[in-house]
C-alpha cells in the first residue's frame, strides 16, 4: 500500500508543474503589459518600469516561469484589482459556498442516481429501464444554465416554494439557508446524477452476469440477499470512482450555477474578474481549482485502493 501511495504522490508532481506551466503561458499569450493594467492607463512610463522589474517582467521567459512558481509556492498569488485584496485570501473566503453547494450536488447526485441505476439493472430491457435510460441521458445533455432557469420559473416564480437566488441567512434559521441551496444544487448536480445513474447500471448489470451470483441464486438465497450482499457490493467499487471525479466536475463547473443563482462563490468571482479584466484574480482562481481537482483525484485513488484488495494484492507481490 505504501508503493502505491508514493507512486501517486509521484505522478501528481508532473500535473501539478503542467498545471503551472499552462497557466503561466496562458497568462503571456493574453495581449496587453500587465504591468501597464496594474497601475492604470494615467501611468508614467517610468513607474511601468520599476513595476516591470519588481514583477521580473523583464527578465527572460524561464527566470519569469520560475519566479513566478516561487511565488506560488510560498503562497503569493497576487492581488486583485477589483478588490485590492489579496488573490489567496479572496478565495477562501468565497470557496466554503462553493464546496457547500458542490457536496450538496454530489450528495443529490449519489441519492438519485445510485438508486436508480440499481432498479434500471435489475428490471433491465422493461419499460422502466428504457425511462431511467433516457432521463439519464437527458441529465447528462441538459445544459446547466438551462435547468437552472427552469427550476427558478416553476419552483420560484410559479409555485413559491423556494428561493430563486442568494445564499439566505443563518440569522433567519439553518432551512433559511438550505432553501437557498437546494435548486442550484439540483441544477448543478443535474449532469452528475445522469452520470452516476448510467455508470451504476453498467457496474451492476456486469456484476449480476457473474457466475458468483448465479451460483448465490442457485443455492436458494434471496434475490434482495443477493443483490446487496454480494452484487451491490462489487458493483460499487467503480462507482467509488466516478463519484470521487464528480466532485472535481462539480467544483470546476459551478461556474455558471453561481452566477444563475447569484451565490458569493469561486464561480461568481470568476465570472466578475472575466468581464472587469482582472487576470491576477482569473490565475490565481484556475490554479486553486485545478489544485483541488487534482488533491480530489488523488483521494479518489488513495479511497479506491482501500476498498478494491487487488491493488493492495498487487503491490504487496512486487
Amino acid at each position: 500500500m505504501r508503493k502505491y501511495l508514493l507512486r501517486r504522490l509521484l505522478q501528481v508532481l508532473p500535473t501539478l508543474c503542467f498545471v503551472l506551466l499552462t497557466v503561466f503561458l496562458l497568462m503571456k499569450l493574453i495581449p496587453g503589459d500587465p504591468a501597464r493594467v496594474l497601475l492604470g492607463p494615467e501611468a508614467r512610463a517610468e513607474d511601468i518600469e520599476r513595476l516591470r522589474s519588481q514583477l521580473g517582467l523583464d527578465q527572460p521567459l524561464p527566470i519569469q516561469f520560475g519566479l513566478y512558481v516561487e511565488r506560488i509556492v510560498t503562497g503569493d498569488f497576487g492581488k486583485s484589482l477589483i478588490y485590492k485584496q489579496d488573490v489567496l485570501s479572496l478565495i477562501w473566503e468565497r470557496f466554503p459556498t462553493t464546496l457547500t453547494l458542490s457536496v450538496l450536488a454530489l450528495l443529490f447526485a449519489v441519492i438519485l442516481g445510485i438508486p436508480l441505476g440499481i432498479l434500471a439493472a435489475t428490471k433491465q430491457n422493461t419499460f422502466l429501464d428504457l425511462i431511467i435510460t433516457v432521463l439519464a441521458l437527458i441529465g447528462i445533455s441538459v445544459p446547466i444554465f438551462w435547468f437552472g432557469m427552469v427550476l427558478i420559473v416553476f419552483f420560484s416564480l410559479n409555485l413559491g416554494w423556494l428561493p430563486a437566488v442568494g445564499l439566505g441567512n443563518l440569522k433567519n434559521g439553518i432551512w433559511d439557508v438550505v432553501s437557498h441551496l437546494i435548486l442550484p444544487s439540483l441544477a448543478l448536480g443535474i449532469l452528475s446524477i445522469g452520470t452516476i445513474t448510467r455508470f451504476t447500471r453498467s457496474s451492476m448489470l456486469e456484476v449480476l452476469r457473474q457466475d458468483y451470483i448465479r451460483t448465490a441464486m442457485a443455492k436458494g438465497l434471496r434475490a434482495r440477499l443477493v443483490l446487496f450482499r454480494h452484487a451491490l457490493r462489487n458493483a460499487l467499487v467503480p462507482v467509488i470512482t466516478v463519484v470521487g471525479l464528480q466532485l472535481g466536475n462539480l467544483l470546476a463547473g459551478a461556474v455558471l450555477t453561481e452566477t444563475i443563482f447569484a451565490l458569493p462563490g469561486l464561480g461568481k468571482l470568476m465570472v466578475d474578474a472575466i468581464f472587469r479584466r482582472d487576470f491576477l484574480l482569473v490565475q490565481g482562481e484556475v490554479l486553486f481549482i485545478a489544485f483541488v481537482y487534482i488533491f480530489v483525484n488523488l483521494v479518489v485513488d488513495v479511497l479506491y485502493a482501500f476498498v478494491n484488495p487487488k491493488i493492495r494484492q498487487s503491490y504487496r507481490s512486487a
